[in-house]
């Protein structure tokens, strides 16, 4: 490794140590590393393709859009930690970056990454994240997702080791996340669609009507499955062709707020949509509707593929 190289190393891990101190100079921080104040800019410059001055104050700014999207606290104080004197000084460097002013943009957030070639983003809750040696595929995301399914079954034995006989031979009462319990095939179809309505509303920033799913009929059910679920796969198609599963975005309607990447809201989505397609796909088999089968997408998929 080089010396530019190990220098620009060091120097990210005193940006991400030094977060806390917004008000520290260029020439405090070559400081820090037995540096030059011209020596560091041309490094940082030459590595990064921006001045390390302009770097820190764009990744402060990252991380005020995070901390105003997920916390009610006062723009001022934000602003002062964001390294800004003054609540306008704050505003016009803001309006710059993310074209809405702090109040605005707090009630509809966005991407809290502002666009740079270098690939150096804030990452929450408070560290820095660097360009990803390679970008996440379509077929990465797969293999964490059957990684993960072999990891949890292991687990469940596990834990399952510690339950007496009596404990494990219960009938179970079956129930996903805020599901109503006992549910039906109607609440599960109209969960099915409200989930993709739910992440479309999220990833557009807008509130979404849980209401809409209360005694909802077929037809309406079949009504909002038409307009959700393009979006949703143009979403996911979108991430995937370029790249972006990793890409984050601000889920600001749960409480607290918090930041999803597009390939774990996906795996999200996958996981419980599995289990509650399972259950439609058995009550439709009790009522003698059994053409569904399990609901397995092996013969989907394979008769996608003999199609082409």
């Amino acid at each position: 490794m080089s010396s530019a190289t190990d220098t620009f190393a060091a120097w990210l891990d005193v940006l991400v140590d030094t977060l806390d101190e917004p008000g520290l100079t260029g020439e405090e921080i070559a400081a820090r590393l037995h540096l030059s104040r011209f020596h560091l800019d041309r490094v940082v410059s030459a590595a990064a393709g921006e001045a390390p001055r302009t770097l820190r104050r764009r990744v402060l700014l990252e991380r005020a859009a995070f901390r105003l999207a997920a916390s009610r606290r006062p723009v001022l104080d934000v602003a002062v930690e964001a390294g800004y004197g003054s609540h306008e000084a704050f505003t016009r460097a803001f309006r710059r970056a993310y074209g809405l002013a702090p109040t605005a943009w707090r009630e509809r957030p966005g991407a809290i990454r502002v666009e740079a070639g270098n690939g150096i983003h804030f990452h929450p809750p408070a560290t820095i994240r660097l360009p990803a040696r390679r970008r996440v595929t379509a077929m990465d995301l797969l293999q964490k997702m059957v990684e993960h399914h072999v990891w949890l079954v292991g687990e469940i034995i596990e834990c399952a080791t510690r339950l007496t006989d009596e404990k494990l031979d219960e009938p179970i009462v079956l129930s996903v996340e805020d599901d109503p319990d006992p549910s039906t095939l109607r609440r599960i179809i109209s969960r099915l669609v409200g989930q993709m309505a739910m992440w479309n509303a999220t990833m557009a920033s807008r509130e979404y009507d849980f209401s809409v799913e209360v005694d909802e009929s077929l037809t309406s059910a079949r009504r909002r499955l038409a307009e959700a679920a393009p979006v949703f796969v143009a979403h996911v198609r979108e991430a995937v062709d370029k790249g972006q599963l990793d890409d984050v975005f601000v889920d600001a309607a749960s409480d607290p707020p918090y930041v999803c990447s597009y390939g774990a809201m996906v795996a999200h989505v996958l996981t419980f949509a599995a289990h509650r397609r399972t259950l439609a796909v058995l009550a439709l088999d009790r009522h003698g509707v059994g053409r569904l089968g399990w609901g397995d997408p092996i013969e989907w998929i394979d008769a996608e593929v003999r199609s082409r």
